[in-house]
């Protein structure tokens, strides 16, 4: 049984990222005004987030600048002009995909960039790239932090392999990823419970990245936060892939350090989410994002289905088990 003392206390070791921008970038391709990224970032300041993911580092030779808005490639100048002088207590960082990025190129030295941390993002599978991106970015000066994508489909074995060759590395922190909303709570405190070991015997920080195909971010967040995980990720209006992410009203609302504060998050979502709502943006929790979490797979077929506008939700049923 957990500890009471970490779910109705408070923990100075929490930390709350924002990844609106990037996972939610996803969401209509990175096309945000600048308005609404200075907006979302005094939101931020304001509520007391410690970290904001602003978008990807993608390699332009595989993307179409001409396809997406800036926040797919986070280029240093297009940081420096939309958030000027920054707080230094919010800290700004992006996400490296492995295999997708030009990270030797493109994310620069810490002392040259407006950018304070790098996410790695992995597969198993794909570890030693992973290692090696971490190398590079530590040795520019920068907070590294790793998602572990996919974790529903690795072996277990092959999980403690890798938070071992991670927990070697000079990583910050490992994050836990429900990358397909298929995790449940009880699974969740399996799985914290492996990720901390290896955090106690190297000296590494854990965090939750979660998804919502199931209704379950919140609580698989919150679930692994009173196991003892440290770093939570949130969205505002859980705005993300497919089915979206842990909401930031929900986890703000939650935390009892008195540091966090989810009136700004309010006025940001009155003012800016639900805009874009109306304007026809599509995520959250819908039928079809559960059936792709039940099944734990890739969310992608129901992102089709959300794309077409497709209605006939036993016919996507149908499709989707005969591909499990």
């Amino acid at each position: 049984m957990k500890e009471l003392k970490n779910l109705l206390g408070f923990r100075e070791e929490i930390k709350v990222l924002d990844a609106t921008l990037r996972d939610g970038g996803l969401v209509n391709d990175f096309y945000f005004s600048d308005e609404f990224v200075k907006d979302l970032y005094r939101a931020n300041i304001k509520a007391g987030v410690d970290y904001m993911e602003i978008g990807y580092k993608a390699d332009k030779e595989m993307f179409d600048v001409n396809k997406f808005g800036k926040w797919k490639f986070c280029d240093d100048d297009d940081v420096w002009a939309v958030f000027g002088d920054k707080d230094p207590e919010l800290k700004l960082g992006v996400m490296a995909d492995v295999g997708r990025c030009n990270y030797k190129e493109d994310i620069h030295n810490r002392s040259e960039s407006p950018i304070d941390f790098v996410r790695v993002a992995t597969y198993v599978n794909t570890i030693p790239t992973a290692l090696h991106m971490i190398e590079d970015a530590k040795n520019k000066g920068y907070e590294v932090t790793c998602n572990i994508m996919a974790i529903s489909n690795a072996q277990e074995s092959d999980m403690k392999i890798a938070l071992d060759m991670l927990g070697q590395s000079p990583v910050d922190v490992i994050y836990i990823v429900d990358s397909f909303g298929s995790l449940y709570p009880e699974q969740i405190a399996r799985i914290a419970n492996l990720y901390l070991e290896t955090a106690e015997k190297y000296g590494k920080e854990i965090g939750m990245h979660a998804h919502n195909n199931q209704q379950l971010a919140f609580a698989n967040t919150i679930e692994a936060c009173g196991d003892g995980v440290n770093w939570l990720d949130a969205t505002y209006s859980e705005m993300g892939r497919g089915a979206g992410n842990c909401a930031m009203e929900l986890l703000l609302g939650f935390l009892r350090n008195p540091k966090y504060n989810v009136y700004p998050v309010l006025q940001f979502i009155e003012k800016h989410m639900m805009k874009l709502k109306k304007e026809g943006i599509t995520w959250g929790y819908d039928l079809q994002y559960l059936m792709t979490g039940q099944l734990n797979q890739h969310p992608r077929t129901a992102i089709a289905f959300t794309k077409d506008g497709r209605e006939d939700y036993c016919e996507f049923y149908k499709e989707v088990v005969a591909q499990d």
